[in-house]
């Protein structure tokens, strides 16, 4: 059944071996004439004759001890520290026995033989190993730089089929399909359109080696991320770069193609499977109602629209200080939901007057509320601009809401507003007791949703190393210690969207995204699977930490505690005592000092929150 990788690799080890017993003689041989000071004539001959008799000894003990050691299946395109580790020992064995061999069988050799014999027989072991690697590697490249690519499809479905017929029929790629994996033993050693399924997922690394492949294809688009993930951990180490197919829905719709293939997203690598929320029972309070969403045209933002345009709301009202995103998401929404009622609105959450205006025309039901800005370094060196916008603006937009009579209003928060180290989350938890002081005051139900990463979002680290890998590298990373917790937009959109289905007032939701992850992980794994080595085709810099970053992120101050909901995955902080009174003197403090760009601004946010650590 895997006749094909067999004789391939027997055919290698055959060569192999033929070599080792060429190294084994030259060593010894070598070992003498070194001693000897290159003269081959000066040997004693009684050396000589110990050495060429003891040969075939020798050749032996050096076979058998590389079989054991794992030196004839190993797979060497794919060698690293551990087969190097492999090689000393197998050799360092073999010249141990080798001595011991000579001695007791009475061969008289020079003391340095020894030595000798063992660094020589490492050297040509290395040779052998380590350059197939090299010349693999090198190969691989001149087929990356020309047109053609091989090609390796990893499940024998529909899918698969769809994508050869594509590929063969082409007249615009020459890409060239050599093998399919799949874990369906019932499907090992068929052919699909004469491409032989060569085995399961433990056949990739061999299948890569003995047929060249460039590229990987995983073409299970109803496999889960766990599986997926488990998948991309195998073929990472392959350097080959990989493509995914996107989701079961190519299929059922006839789709299916190359031009569907995407390359594999880092989100596939987290380990777990998307977070599913029933979105048609939580939207049903969306339903013929009047929806506002705050920066409406971000990554954050825009999502949320896309979900709620698909749940009939009576009007959408997106509300964008940036015309481009708010021009996109509009003329997106007009093509798919050419019956929703629709308004897109410039407009600055700053301005008083205008978002009154806007909430007394429309008369919104449920307000999300996701302008900010988020960006860390940047509101560093411009705090007095974060306070203006995240803090004020948030603060009349709420007013705005409660005085006209909005039911539910929704504050898009951060992990980052947790302990702050930065004006950004030292802002947004400003604004969290904002909505929390609010909801005591009015019949508006005010409650924030706090996640972290986005991963692909605008400023997402995601997209900056994808830049950075098309550039040539160097890919940037601040420490190699940093981690955070990353979740999807449609994680973060089901969140939000369940908050307000959640909401009574008061709250603060929190998202159990499971383990962090680092960053370095990330950058690594990206590189790998775009089809490149780190630090040899692209390498990493750290840059150290910017202006108020901090190696992890937390979720919940400590003071808040935690309460479950009927999602496990979903938490609620419980609100934090506030004193009004000294609260609102501060935030008129705090707004004139904005607006007078007041360079101390950062004493005046640690009075408001205590728990704001400024990083020096």
């Amino acid at each position: 059944m895997k006749r094909s990788i067999n004789t391939a690799l027997l055919y290698r080890r055959i060569i192999l071996l033929a070599y080792d017993i060429m190294a084994v003689f030259l060593s010894s041989v070598l070992a003498l004439v070194i001693r000897y000071e290159f003269v081959y004539n000066s040997i004693k001959k009684e050396f000589l004759d110990s050495i060429y008799s003891f040969m075939p000894v020798t050749i032996v003990i050096t076979v058998v001890v590389f079989t054991l050691l794992k030196l004839y299946s190993s797979l060497w395109a794919f060698a690293s520290v551990v087969e190097l580790q492999n090689v000393v020992a197998a050799c360092g064995v073999t010249a141990a026995l080798n001595g011991i061999g000579l001695m007791l069988a009475g061969k008289p050799v020079p003391r340095s033989f020894y030595f000798m014999f063992v660094f020589l027989l490492i050297g040509f072991t290395f040779v052998s190993r380590f350059s197939y690697r090299f010349f693999r590697s090198l190969k691989q490249k001149n087929r990356k730089n020309g047109e053609s690519s091989n090609i390796m499809i990893i499940g024998a479905g529909e899918a698969a089929n769809l994508i050869i017929k594509d590929i063969v029929n082409s007249k615009y790629t020459s890409m060239r399909i050599r093998c399919i994996i799949d874990d369906d033993v019932n499907k090992q050693g068929r052919y699909i359109q004469g491409i032989k399924v060569v085995g399961g997922r433990d056949k990739i690394k061999e299948s890569v080696d003995v047929y060249e492949i460039d590229e990987i294809f995983i073409a299970i688009p109803s496999a889960s991320r766990s599986v997926i993930s488990e998948l991309i951990d195998i073929c990472k180490d392959t350097e080959c770069k990989l493509r995914t197919l996107p989701g079961v829905y190519q299929l059922v719709n006839g789709e299916v193609s190359v031009s569907q293939l995407k390359d594999v997203d880092v989100e596939d690598l987290l380990g777990r499977d998307p977070i599913v929320v029933d979105l048609d029972s939580i939207l049903g309070y969306v339903q013929n109602r009047c929806v506002l969403v705050t920066g409406g045209g971000g990554s954050i933002g825009s999502e949320l629209c896309r979900q709620i345009a698909s749940h009939k709301p009576s009007h959408l009202v997106i509300v964008d200080i940036y015309e481009n995103n708010a021009y996109d998401i509009q003329q997106e929404l007009k093509y798919k939901y050419p019956d929703l009622k629709l308004s897109v609105l410039i407009a600055s959450v700053r301005n008083t007057k205008r978002m009154n205006t806007i909430f007394e025309t429309y008369r919104p039901d449920i307000v999300y509320h996701a302008a900010a800005h988020k960006h860390v370094p940047l509101m560093e060196d411009s705090p007095n601009e974060a306070v203006k916008n995240n803090v004020f603006g948030t603060w009349k937009t709420a007013q705005a809401a409660a005085f006209y009579g909005t039911k539910k209003f929704v504050l898009i928060s951060t992990d980052k507003a947790v302990n702050p180290t930065n004006i950004m989350g030292a802002s947004k938890r400003i604004c969290e007791m904002i909505i929390q002081v609010y909801n005591r005051h009015y019949d508006t139900e005010f409650v924030a949703v706090r996640f972290g990463n986005v991963l692909g979002s605008n400023g997402s680290v995601i997209p900056l190393f994808k830049k950075q890998i098309e550039a040539g590298g160097p890919v940037t990373v601040t420490h190699p210690d940093i981690i955070r917790y990353f979740m999807t937009i449609p994680e973060a959109v089901s969140l939000v969207l369940q908050a307000g289905a959640y909401a009574k007032g008061g709250e603060i939701f929190v998202l159990d995204m499971g383990k962090p992850v680092k960053i370095l992980d990330l950058a690594k794994n990206l590189i790998r699977l775009s089809g490149y080595k780190v630090d040899e085709d692209i390498k990493i810099e750290f840059t150290g930490l910017r202006p108020g970053e901090k190696l992890y992120e937390e979720l919940l101050m400590d003071e808040e505690g935690l309460q479950s909901t009927d999602n496990e995955l979903i938490h609620i902080g419980k609100p934090i005592e506030i004193d009004e009174e000294k609260f609102f003197k501060q935030l008129k403090q705090l707004k004139e000092m904005a607006q007078d760009e007041t360079g101390d601004i950062r004493d005046m946010i640690k009075e408001i929150v205590p728990t704001y650590v400024q990083q020096k």
